[in-house]
Order: C-alpha cells, then sequence, then structure tokens
C-alpha cells in the first residue's frame, strides 16, 4: 500500500504523507519515507517539500501499533522511526516542511528534520508530546530537536509537552513562516525552489557543517542509546502507560 504520494514542481520533489487520517508513523511509513527520499536524490532533485493531508501534516507515532505490536513491535520499529527521521534529516539538498496542519510529537521531530517549515495559519498545533505518554525520545530525535531549536529551548520544549499553534509557534521560532491554508504547499514550494538555486555543492556542505556536532553525536552515541530507549518503550509498566494514553486520549 502506498503511504507516500510522490510528485514533481520543477526541480522540487514534493512527498506527501498519505497513511491514514493522522499519518501516523509505523514501520511501513518510516521505511517508504526514506526509501522516496532516496528516490527523490538519484532521480536529481534539487529539493524536497514534505507535506501531508489537508489538516495534518503528522500526529506522531502510531500508538496502536504500539499497543497491538507490543515489545516485537518496538524493537523492529524504533530503528525504522530513527532512520526515517535522518533520511529527512542527512537529505544533501533543502527539505521544506509544508505544514497542512497538526505536527505533533514525532510528527514534529519530521518537521524539526527539514530545513525550513511553512505552517497552516488557521488549523495546526506544533509539540513534542512523547513524555506526556510515558516513552523517552531516542538520542536522532534530540538531536533533531537540538539543531532546529537550541539547547536553549530543548528542556522546555520536550518536558512541558505543550503544543502551539499559528503565531504563537512562529513567535516561538517552531516555524519560519505562516500561510494561508491554500497556499502552505505552494509557498513551501517557492521556498523550497529558492533555496535549490544555491549552487548544490555548496548548500550540502553548507549543510553538512551546521548538522556536523549533531551528526557526531549520533554517530558516537546511537548505538547504546537506541538500546536504553528500546528497553525502556518495552518495558510492561510503559506499555501500560501507552494503552492507557490510547484509551483515555484517542479514544477507542
Amino acid at each position: 500500500m502506498t503511504t507516500i504520494e510522490v510528485d514533481k514542481a520543477g526541480d522540487v520533489a514534493v512527498l506527501r504523507l498519505a497513511h491514514g487520517k493522522a499519518n501516523a508513523m509505523d514501520t511501513e511509513l518510516c521505511r517508504e519515507l526514506a526509501a522516496r527520499l532516496e528516490d527523490a536524490e538519484l532521480g536529481g532533485a534539487k529539493a524536497v517539500v514534505l507535506t501531508g493531508r489537508d489538516g495534518m501534516f503528522s500526529a506522531g507515532v502510531d500508538l496502536r501499533r504500539i499497543q497491538s505490536g507490543g515489545a516485537a513491535y518496538v524493537r523492529e520499529f524504533l530503528p525504522a522511526l530513527s532512520d526515517a527521521f535522518l533520511a529527512v534529516f542527512g537529505f544533501p539538498g533543502p527539505v521544506v516542511a509544508a505544514m497542512t496542519g497538526h505536527a505533533i510529537a514525532g510528527g514534529a521531530v519530521l518537521a524539526a528534520a527539514c530545513d525550513r517549515r511553512v505552517l497552516n495559519a488557521r488549523q495546526g498545533r506544533v509539540g513534542v508530546t512523547e513524555l506526556l505518554v510515558g516513552v523517552p525520545f531516542p538520542l536522532v530525535a534530540l538531536e533533531i530537536l537540538r539543531c532546529a531549536y537550541g539547547t536553549e529551548r530543548l528542556a522546555g520544549l520536550t518536558f512541558l509537552g505543550q503544543t502551539y499553534a499559528g503565531e504563537d509557534a512562529l513567535a516561538r521560532g517552531l516555524v519560519d513562516e505562516l500561510a494561508e491554508p491554500d497556499a502552505v504547499l505552494s509557498t513551501a514550494i517557492d521556498t523550497a525552489t529558492r533555496l535549490a538555486a544555491v549552487p548544490a555543492e555548496t548548500f550540502r556542505h553548507t549543510k553538512a557543517q551546521i548538522h556536523r556536532p549533531f551528526d557526531e553525536r549520533i554517530g558516537e552515541q546511537r548505538a547504546g542509546d537506541d538500546v536504553h530507549v528500546e528497553r525502556m518503550w518495552s518495558a510492561p509498566e510503559t506499555l501500560a502507560a501507552i494503552d492507557e494514553y490510547v484509551r483515555n486520549t484517542l479514544g477507542k
């Protein structure tokens, strides 16, 4: 089943998440996202726009899959999740998030992995809410958030788990630009096209320089941290907390 629709706008590859009404991130979506980004690079795309459905960019991790799959599913899912984040973060050309709506938890990390973020001014909240569910962030997610928003803001964003809309999200630096609902995608494409006008090697090198401290921490610490995070996500008390969150917050 296709979970990502691919289109072109000039030299820009447009990847639209099309995975259920919430674009919840599961193993299949994560693996396809990494594959489509590789296809875009090999196909000569100079930039990428990552977008979602009207009113929804991504609601984050598919907690119902965690709930039903348990520890065995967690074991296969978490590496795929981090790899998907890294595929966006490490794309050599410009990547712009056209945030057509909510970007929550893993969806917010996905947006943070992009180079620029355009948010629907009328509908859409942004926030990292994993700790409210009772699960820790993988190292890859935290380093991407640190790169996008800085260490000084990281604790407030993660510990409080609040979400922000429109002008509030813009004022807090969670997004770079607001656009009317019917102009989010076109605005993001215009931004991507403008960034793609920078010579490719120059952009690639500059992006790599900006990302280097975060990439180095990921390279040095991911293996050990992933084992620890998987253990916590798989713990009976964590799975029970996820089950309670799904029942009380997401409904049956």
